[in-house]
């Protein structure tokens, strides 16, 4: 028994490495911003660890990662986000991954803006 305890925990190791292979590091996260109080869209290109301002947010992608171009398209993106207007010391606004396909997953809950990722370039 204590065999096959083992050879499915090296499956499931196995499994998650190969898992995390199939998605390719890339620079550049095409950002979906939305304002809600003036209804006004904007498309964003944040370059990996370099942070962008948008309304009264600072905006930075920590890692983007797309899907091989043979798989579905895809990208997940590790985003913090902070409101300049909280206090110094507040925690983020966001910090956590987003996902293009599953934009509800994990997203920013903020009173004005709504933000998600579009792409991995």
């Amino acid at each position: 028994m204590r065999w096959v305890t083992a050879l499915a925990a090296a499956g499931l190791v196995l499994a998650a490495t190969a898992l995390a292979q199939s998605w390719v590091p890339k620079r550049v996260a095409k950002l979906q911003a939305l304002d809600k109080v003036t209804a006004r869209i904007a498309i964003i290109d944040a370059t990996v660890d370099q942070p962008i301002r948008y309304g009264t947010l600072t905006i930075t992608v920590r890692a983007c990662n797309a899907r091989p171009p043979d798989e579905v398209p895809d990208a997940a993106a590790y985003i913090e986000v902070r409101d300049n207007l909280a206090a110094g010391n507040a925690p983020p606004a966001f910090r956590g991954w987003m996902l293009a396909n599953a934009p509800a997953a994990n997203m920013l809950e903020h009173p004005v803006y709504d933000l998600r990722i579009l792409e991995c370039r």
